[in-house]
């Protein structure tokens, strides 16, 4: 059974930024481009609090 993704999914490819992607593979992070042929997984690494992102500027 394919497990539900808690992401919302992507709308255009991150490499050429055609609409025309699928999912793919057996996770299911992994999407495919149908226009320049780019398999990617998307995921998220976490987040960051103001006070973190001004210490890293």
């Amino acid at each position: 059974m394919t497990e539900t993704p808690r992401h919302a999914p992507p709308f255009y490819c991150p490499y050429c930024g055609e609409e025309n992607i699928r999912p793919h593979g057996e996770e299911s992070s992994g999407y495919r481009c149908g226009s320049c042929l780019r398999v990617w997984n998307l995921r998220l690494i976490g987040t960051i609090t103001t006070e973190n992102q001004e210490a890293t500027s």
